[in-house]
């Protein structure tokens, strides 16, 4: 647990351990731990790249709620309920922040409001006040309107909204759409590359533009008129999906019309104009005739999973691949996602769907209803938000730290990652752990360690440098110095005499 970095097993009201033990399929047992209460309906948890001490929680009703993992506190980090136009499948469905968030503050919101049609969905930009890294707020009247989508329906609004991770350093917002609603897509819209913006994957440049540029390596760009930002089509309701931070992968979770659920991946090395078949396709299964594929077409693009209306489940709730520090017994790339009616999680990694595990009984027993979301913290951790009480969880290791040399109750491998513990050989073991062999005492070079070293570090303590140079009697921590002469550098040369590896620290 990460609340209080430096005090194993702290809790407080709003951080309630739930111990329950089960190690399914072999590897790290897991659980859950309680994170954030007293919030309303939550559909999205997510983190600001390089921000580690914080998330942020998306409220349907149109705030977004910043919880601070140290200081276990929860405040109103932006609000505009005076625009959005919530309830049922609607309301402020998505949050990303810009990959340089931390020197610009910008953010991205994806919300619907009421318009002509009978909604529209919109995509916006805000911007934090004051310093992005630790701003308490953004400022609702920075609002950029940068996209419109009339909505013939209320319902299959899409929400997701993510930087792709394969980009460098253009900023390539993707935006998932529904296909307009109502049922069995009654416009053909999810197929529908003239123009049309419902029932796909988008992509465009917020970096080269306001309020936004298409980018030229778009599949359809210059090709047709009107779809220069489509990245991908044939989805129904990609209410949520994510990019693998590692491989650039994109997970799309699609929900499904009466029978079928599905999970499509994108490769990372796509070049995108992927054709996901809807509505012709329910999952692998023939749907109804549709204008732009056939059933069964090699031209579709079959989902790596799907399952059926079957024991309570008709929503497919898509999860997060696992790229934290905090699990090392978990293989990197797991996929977690859910299922809305029956509660269910299961994970598996990559396409091969390999390791495919039940996991509801160790991260779900009775204790969510009404799954919305997953999400990531800034060290890779993954969280899930329910409904049905209003709350943030957050996947966790049943068992102690396997790697915590420095005894604080992280994971060495997380101390690394936010730099409050240094590693400048990047072997994975923070530097303040690690040991010097006796040579390296051996303060003057003379290829010994004798009297003299030690009178060599005792000068150094007095801040006299004439004999050897601070950067050789300063030992510890090794191998980064901290430009200090202290008894651990002493401590360390009568080890190095002793014989004995001179521990760094000790």
């Amino acid at each position: 647990m990460r609340t209080s970095r430096r005090t194993a097993g702290a809790m407080s009201a709003m951080v309630v351990l739930v111990a329950v033990r089960f190690a399914a399929g072999g590897g790290t047992p897991l659980t859950v731990e309680l994170v954030v209460q007293g919030i309303s309906d939550p559909v999205f948890v997510t983190h600001a790249p390089g921000v580690f001490d914080r998330i942020f929680v998306v409220e349907q009703i149109g705030r977004i709620r910043l919880f601070n993992l140290q200081t276990e506190t929860l405040t109103t980090y932006l609000d505009i309920t005076d625009r959005v136009g919530a309830g049922g499948e609607k309301g402020l469905l998505g949050l990303a922040f810009h990959p340089d968030y931390i020197n610009n503050g910008l953010l991205y919101v994806n919300y619907t409001r009421p318009g002509a049609s009978p909604f529209d969905t919109r995509i916006s930009r805000f911007a934090a006040v004051g310093t992005p890294a630790t701003a308490l707020t953004a400022s609702a009247a920075s609002e950029l309107i940068m996209m419109t989508i009339s909505q013939p329906f209320s319902n299959h609004n899409g929400g997701w909204i993510g930087f792709g991770p394969n980009d460098g350093a253009l900023g390539y917002l993707y935006i998932a759409t529904g296909d307009g609603g109502s049922g069995g897509d009654p416009g053909d819209r999810a197929q529908d590359i003239t123009g049309q913006r419902l029932g796909k994957m988008l992509r465009i440049d917020v970096d080269s533009g306001e309020p936004f540029t298409m980018p030229p390596t778009n599949p359809f760009a210059g090709v047709i008129t009107g779809d220069d930002e489509i990245w991908a089509y044939g989805l129904r309701n990609p209410f949520r999906c994510a990019f693998d931070s590692a491989t650039g992968d994109l997970y799309i979770g699609d929900v499904g019309q009466n029978t079928w659920e599905e999970i499509d991946i994108q490769p990372g090395a796509s070049t995108g104009g992927e054709n996901y078949g809807w509505r012709c396709m329910e999952a692998n299964h023939c749907f109804v005739a549709s204008t732009g594929c056939t059933c069964n077409s090699a031209l579709v693009v079959d989902p790596v999973h799907e399952y059926s209306h079957s024991g309570g489940r008709n929503c497919i709730i898509g999860g997060e691949v696992y790229r934290g520090c905090a699990l090392p017994g978990l293989p990197q790339g797991t996929y977690f996602f859910a299922e809305n009616g029956s509660e269910e999680i299961w994970s598996f990694r990559g396409t091969g769907l390999l390791e495919f595990t039940d996991r509801t009984a160790e991260l779900n027993p009775g204790l969510m209803f009404g799954i919305s979301s997953f999400g990531t913290d800034a060290y890779g951790e993954i969280y899930i938000c329910e409904q049905g009480s209003d709350r943030v969880y957050r996947i966790v290791s049943a068992d102690p730290p396997v790697n915590d040399c420095n005894e604080n109750g992280v994971e060495d491998a997380c101390d690394i990652r936010d730099g409050s513990e240094p590693d400048a050989n990047m072997n994975g073991v923070p530097d303040a752990c690690q040991c010097m062999t006796p040579v390296d005492g051996d303060v003057n070079n003379d290829g010994m360690v004798d009297i003299f070293d030690i009178l060599c570090v005792l000068d150094g303590f007095a801040g006299v440098f004439t004999t050897c140079p601070l950067v050789d009697v300063d030992l510890v921590p090794c191998p980064a110095h901290d430009m200090a002469v202290d008894i651990f550098d002493i401590l360390a040369v009568l080890d190095a005499f002793s014989g004995s590896p001179p521990c760094c620290g000790a």
